[in-house]
């Protein structure tokens, strides 16, 4: 029998770290998971642990980088988390460093933003993902669970139908979606933060603003104006699930409902995925 493979690391490291400059702070919190792969097939074949970290370690080398790092945007903070490792550890050969980001808003208060009260923004779950070797990086960034939809401006026709059709055609719906996206990087911004932010503003302009002949035409649509908005992205994958609004049956009470009054519902659910990249 051979080891075909194998890698480790430590899943859900959760950092919050804290940026102060003077009165203004800055609060960055983040679920991490960073896997090691390298040299390490002793430890399962040969019962030889010498080559191996402790995940503690690898625990511990993320909340030393955060220390040291504590106004990174979250992409260069996994850069810098994955090259400690690489730098550090001869027998690692790649370090894939993924953190998810939990939203802190920052609050308003008569008017004006305050310098250290936030709250939790919970529609969507920011991202990002590194790859690192010592020939090089590849870095993505995106957004899992960003939930968002338009009550009107959505249709569906024009479809295939054959015996096992039931639903019928519409120009008038409402689209509704949880989306994950993301996007991978071949330059760096200027800012991330702000690139991100532009992709998603981007996105939802489009889905917003024009008539959608169906969830793949607005998110190709999507998609396309957000290579255009952020040049430093090469390609955009979009998964987005209906959820679906089905208008209620109110004849039996003599009553119409010309899309009033709806039944909320998730399962079971169309899934609309698409990449679009540059030619």
């Amino acid at each position: 029998m051979t080891l075909l493979g194998n890698r480790y690391g430590k899943d859900r490291v959760r950092i919050l770290r804290l940026h102060r400059e003077g009165e203004h702070h800055e609060v960055r919190e983040l679920t991490l998971k960073a896997m090691l792969t390298g040299d390490f097939a002793d430890a399962y074949t040969a019962a030889d642990n010498s080559r191996c970290l402790c995940t503690d370690t690898v625990k511990n080398v993320i909340n030393i980088v955060g220390r040291e790092q504590p106004a990174l945007d979250t992409e260069a903070f996994c850069q810098a988390v994955a090259r400690r490792f690489l730098d550090h550890y001869p027998q690692v050969t790649l370090a894939e460093v993924t953190a998810h980001e939990t939203k802190w808003t920052r609050l308003t208060v008569d008017g004006e933003p305050h310098p250290h009260g936030f709250t939790l923004d919970s529609n969507g779950k920011p991202f990002a993902s590194v790859t690192a070797t010592r020939d090089g990086v590849r870095s993505a960034s995106g957004v899992a669970g960003f939930t968002f939809m338009k009550s009107t401006q959505s249709g569906w026709e024009g479809f295939h139908k054959d015996a096992y059709t039931t639903l019928r055609e519409t120009r008038d719906r409402i689209c509704a979606t949880s989306m994950d996206a993301s996007w991978r990087w071949t330059g760096t911004p200027a800012d991330y933060r702000a690139a991100n932010a532009a992709v998603l503003r981007t996105m939802l302009r489009v889905f917003m603003t024009t008539y959608s002949a169906s969830v793949q035409d607005s998110l190709y649509r999507m998609g396309r104006a957000a290579l255009d908005a952020v040049p430093e992205i090469g390609e955009i994958s979009l998964a987005c699930p209906n959820k679906h609004y089905i208008p209620i049956d109110l004849s039996a009470f003599a009553m119409g409902n010309e899309n009033v009054v709806f039944l909320p519902t998730d399962e079971p659910q169309g899934l609309i995925e698409c990449t679009v990249g540059r030619d």
